[in-house]
């Protein structure tokens, strides 16, 4: 399947128009690629690579060097597909100077067509200012997988009346501030969904319930592939680990017992040049 070119005109008459917006993560050029030929409307090269493909235990190590690497890698695959990429950790803690710079690397260098930013109020200034200087904003609030593990953990948040009150004010003020989409993690549904019918943007939900505007998966989650403990939220739709661990298994069998590789595999000589080197 071709994916259509969405521009963020076209994303946000998707939500007044009551359809539902797909989005994936991807770090590689095989996955973008697979994503779009799929259909996805939306593609984020999340620093969740830090954990699914570098092996960090947090986002935190993850670099803007990085972050670049693997976005370029991505808009490579994505074709025509919206691309999005995480503000590493550190972008947006050194004040708007420094962001506004990454942003612009992000953008510029890696193609990435937005950025994605963790906070709340804290961030609405560089939201303001990134989205001044042209640059397109995808907030995120909830659980912040950048900091939770320095506070109080992967805890779900909206689970009263007054915190999920508090989580829609911050989201209407990004909306001011200028995002034209905005990520919520694991808030509770009810919550969710206040938020999403207070907003004209996009929301999009990861382990928030089915009122958001727009769904995201990490790809290597709903592929079977992460290694370690898994959040409630995630869905597997596959197990690739253990196919491809019997792949590998059946590769080391045969190769062990001289059945791989079979002439089928190999290269040959015309038989008169076969006979002059015996």
């Amino acid at each position: 399947m071709v994916a259509k070119i969405f521009s963020i005109p076209q994303l946000l008459e998707k939500k007044a128009n009551g359809h539902k917006i797909t989005m994936l993560t991807a770090h590689d050029y095989p996955t973008a690629y697979l994503a779009a030929e799929s259909g996805v409307d939306l593609i984020l090269v999340g620093d969740s690579l830090g954990m699914t493909i570098l092996g960090y235990s947090t986002p935190v190590p993850v670099t803007l060097t990085e972050m670049i690497h693997h976005t370029k890698a991505v808009v490579r695959g994505a074709g025509n597909v919206f691309v999005v990429a995480d503000m590493p950790y550190g972008s947006c803690q050194m004040g708007t100077e420094r962001a506004l710079a990454d942003a612009i690397a992000l953008i510029k260098e890696g193609g990435a067509r937005a950025v994605k930013i963790e906070g709340g109020e804290e961030i609405i200034p560089i939201v303001k200012e990134l989205t001044l200087r042209g640059i397109p904003v995808v907030a995120h609030i909830g659980v912040l997988p950048q900091t939770a593990h320095l506070w109080e953990g992967y805890t779900a948040q909206g689970l009263d009346e007054n915190d999920a009150r508090e989580l829609a004010v911050v989201a209407q003020d990004l909306e001011e501030a200028g995002a034209f989409a905005i990520v919520l993690e694991c808030i509770a549904q009810e919550a969710a969904k206040l938020i999403t019918e207070k907003l004209d943007i996009i929301t999009i939900g990861i382990g928030s319930g089915s009122s958001c505007d727009g769904q995201l998966l990490v790809s290597e989650d709903m592929l079977g592939l992460s290694i370690g403990d898994k959040q409630k939220f995630n869905r597997k739709f596959t197990d690739l680990q253990a196919a491809i661990r019997q792949a590998f298994a059946q590769y080391i069998k045969e190769v062990r017992e001289g059945t791989f590789p079979t002439s089928a595999h190999a290269f040959e000589m015309e038989e008169d040049e076969a006979q002059k080197i015996y």
